[in-house]
Parts: structure tokens; sequence; C-alpha cells
């Protein structure tokens, strides 16, 4: 789904304001509604806001095979950089069992945390919805000397 968050256009993170931070997070819950998950039935939804104010969801969607299998934050930005996307603000994560409520902090996969590092600023916000609110982190303190695209020769 792409939505778009009109208060946080052209913003830098640190300056998203909190209902938008609420959205974000409001909207990640509600992503894992389309999540495909029969054999973990753990349902993950994920909202990336980017820069210019667009909202694109994801859910995980898993495969018999299981390493097919493809994670919410992943469908998210994947389909944004697809659609020509290269400057995120902010992710929102929710996950728990599917077809109940989150019920606590569902925080993103090592292999998430390393596809994000290809195009998140340091100070992009990582807002970890349990679906009364959100515990906010920066992507530095999600992922502390990570490897990326500065590495490369």
């Amino acid at each position: 789904m792409k939505t778009t968050i009109e208060a946080a256009k052209g913003l830098s993170p640190e300056a998203i304001p909190e209902s938008a931070k609420a959205e974000l997070a409001r909207l990640a819950v509600a992503a894992r509604e389309r999540s495909h998950c029969p054999y973990s039935h753990t349902a993950v939804g994920a909202a990336l806001l980017c820069a210019d104010g667009t909202v694109y969801t994801g859910a995980n969607i898993e495969n018999a095979a299981f390493s097919p299998s493809v994670c919410a934050e992943r469908v998210a930005l994947f389909t944004a950089v697809h659609e020509g996307e290269r400057e995120f603000l902010a992710i929102a994560v929710a996950g728990g069992e599917a077809g109940k409520p989150p019920k606590g902090i569902f925080p993103p996969c090592g292999v998430c945390r390393q596809v994000m590092a290809e195009f998140f600023r340091p100070d992009a916000r990582v807002l970890l919805a349990d679906g009364k609110g959100y515990a906010e982190r920066t992507f530095a303190d999600l992922l502390p000397d990570g490897f990326g695209p500065g590495f490369l020769l």
C-alpha cells in the first residue's frame, strides 16, 4: 500500500512530528493484516516514510521452503526503491501472533538491518510499534558500526 503523510514532507528525521510518527506506527500495525504467515503464525507489518512524505507499507510473506520468505521491512523498502525512492526518514515495524494485537516491540531482523544500511542515514528513525505506541531508535542504534556502501572500493 502507498499513502502520504503530508506533515513529514521535506523534514529531517529528527524533525518528524509526533503525529506523523504515530500515524506511521498505526500503518505498520495495520499492514500486519496483509501478512502471509501460515508457518510461523507471526504477522509483521512495516511502514516506510520517504523524504517526500510518501509511505510504503509491507508485510511478511512466508514460503514453505523458508529461505524464499521475505520480511515486511524488505517488502516495503524494495517496493519504495523500485518506485524510485532513495531517501528515507523512518520506518515503523510491528509484529506478533497473527490475528492478535502486538504484545510488545518487534525489532527488524539482522538481514533487514543490513538491507536498511544500504539506504538509511544513521539518524533515520526506527519506530518499534506495539499497537499502543512505539519505542523510537535511530538506525545507528540498531546497527552500530554496520557494513555499508562506504566500505566497498
